[in-house]
């Protein structure tokens, strides 16, 4: 083993802040989501809704990038992407993704794994309407995932859309839109001490019900 490799397993940290229980976290994944989320900030954590999103294409190899969570609702966790995006491909072919979020000034993580859906476009078109100028002009100008020789092309193509929609309302493009995470599954992981920590997992039922049960660490 390398020098370095020495170095990074000797890298830990004990987690002391909090416990949590079965009476804390109740009977609804949403509502108690939504009580950390809240937690998170107060906390001041910096970009509380970036979550990990994994996702597994035709030939079921795995792929995870950070996304932003945009809404949150009964149904489930919204985000949006170019539906063209390698993402977009990953979810056409495989609906089965999971959710990571990882607040680490709180020493709590929250996994979500459920099937996703496209949102209405009507909703995609509100959200759209209230994004920056630039982010608007950004989705029509990115092909994203796909290969460019040189960022100049990026450039070249946000310098055309600006001045197309210049004193106009930029329309949301065809291939940009929202996605619903539908969770079947939601697991609250609170750090404690000598790696003792607490997993509460809820599990949806076929009657749509959320049972609980705690898992070990």
């Amino acid at each position: 083993m390398s020098q370095q490799s020495i170095n990074i397993a000797d890298i830990r940290m004990d987690y002391i802040l909090a416990a949590l229980d079965e009476e804390t976290a109740g009977s609804d994944p949403f509502l108690f989501f939504n009580t950390w989320f809240r937690e998170a900030e107060a906390a001041q954590i910096t970009e509380i809704n970036a979550m990990t999103l994994a996702t597994a294409g035709a030939d079921a190899a795995p792929h995870a990038r950070i996304v932003l969570l945009k809404g949150l609702d009964d149904r489930g966790f919204v985000f949006f992407t170019n539906y063209d995006s390698a993402k977009g491909a990953d979810i056409a072919a495989n609906p089965q993704v999971a959710l990571l979020f990882f607040w680490k000034e709180l020493e709590r993580q929250v996994r979500i794994e459920g099937k996703i859906e496209k949102i209405p476009e009507s909703d995609s078109d509100t959200y759209f309407q209230s994004r920056p100028i630039g982010s608007r002009i950004g989705a029509w100008a990115s092909p994203q995932s796909s290969e460019i020789p040189h960022r100049h092309i990026l450039e070249t193509n946000f310098a055309k859309y600006e001045n197309e929609f210049s004193g106009i309302e930029i329309p949301r493009p065809p291939h940009w839109g929202g996605f619903v995470v539908v969770p079947n599954k939601i697991e609250f992981w609170q750090g404690r001490s000598s790696r003792m920590h607490d997993r509460i997992l809820y599990t949806k039922t076929t009657n749509k019900d959320w049972v609980r049960s705690r898992l070990a660490p």
